[in-house]
């Protein structure tokens, strides 16, 4: 072996073994839960894409649009067979919240339902991309509209308020219910199917269409739910995007008893890939 030889050999091996400890750190390196601060900072990427994107904007409007379209053909090939509504979630659904997340994550907190009515107490909340434009579409068409909310009745006066300063359809006592003893809306579903067809049903989280996704389900996951009534998306269900909160976190939580912080059971519940301890290089 020459010189040149023998000095790219060492070049190879020396490459070798930088890449392997390289591996080896990343693999050896577990990301440990207890850096991450358990306060509202956890929601600043998600406020923020809703707050700043157009994909946010993209997706509630495509929702709106396919909700329309939908309704347009129950109306046009369904028969009547009682007065048809739509009922709809309101929060991160027809009203848009946001700003409530990005105060409480500027002044170090996580959810605090004080602080949440001193926000609806404003009524400023703005509507959701393409909400007001399907919401009008239904009444033009004789569907009733039901604005079916995990709100407390205490905050009652103020939603009407806000519904009506931003000019939303139906916007008033006999329309909208809001939570009385259970934060499950079967009974309220229930109640309204007797006297109305409900075609159609608006959320952005999935027990705004049936407790069979969280309430009912025991113990299989959530995800498991929708893709065995994969059917009913886009024609009885149609669903909002809100990364910010909603039953998958209380869902996870009851995954995993004993652990009280949210962040650390959210980093433990990701799937990653494992990285190979040893490396071949190619080159």
């Amino acid at each position: 072996m020459n010189r040149q030889e023998e000095a790219f050999m060492k070049t190879i091996s020396m490459k070798k073994i930088m890449t392997f400890c390289a591996l080896a750190f990343i693999t050896a390196a577990p990301v440990s839960a207890q850096k991450f601060e358990n306060d509202g900072k956890d929601l600043i990427n998600a406020t923020a894409w809703t707050q700043t994107s157009g994909e946010w904007a993209a997706l509630n409007l495509q929702a709106y649009q396919l909700g329309k379209m939908r309704l347009a053909q129950i109306i046009t090939q369904e028969p009547l067979t009682k007065p048809r509504a739509v009922v709809l979630d309101i929060d991160e659904t027809v009203l848009d919240n946001s700003p409530y997340e990005a105060h409480e994550i500027l002044s170090g907190r996580s959810f605090d339902q004080n602080e949440w009515e001193k926000w609806t107490a404003l009524a400023i909340a703005e509507p959701i991309p393409g909400a007001l434009d399907f919401l009008n579409f239904a009444k033009n068409n004789g569907v009733e509209i039901f604005y079916v909310s995990n709100r407390n009745e205490s905050e009652r006066s103020a939603t009407l308020r806000n519904l009506q300063n931003k000019h939303f359809p139906f916007a008033d006592n006999e329309h909208l219910i809001l939570k009385t003893t259970t934060s499950s809306k079967k009974e309220r579903r229930r109640q309204l199917s007797e006297k109305y067809d409900i075609v159609l049903f608006f959320g952005d989280n999935l027990s705004d269409f049936s407790d069979m996704f969280y309430y009912e389900n025991g113990s299989k996951p959530a995800v498991q739910v929708v893709k065995e009534n994969a059917y009913l998306f886009g024609s009885k269900f149609i669903i909002l995007p809100n990364p910010m909160y909603g039953d998958w976190e209380s869902a996870l939580m009851k995954q995993n008893p004993g652990k009280t912080n949210r962040r650390e059971v959210k980093i433990r519940s990701l799937n990653s890939y494992s990285v190979p301890k040893k490396s071949v290089l190619l080159n």
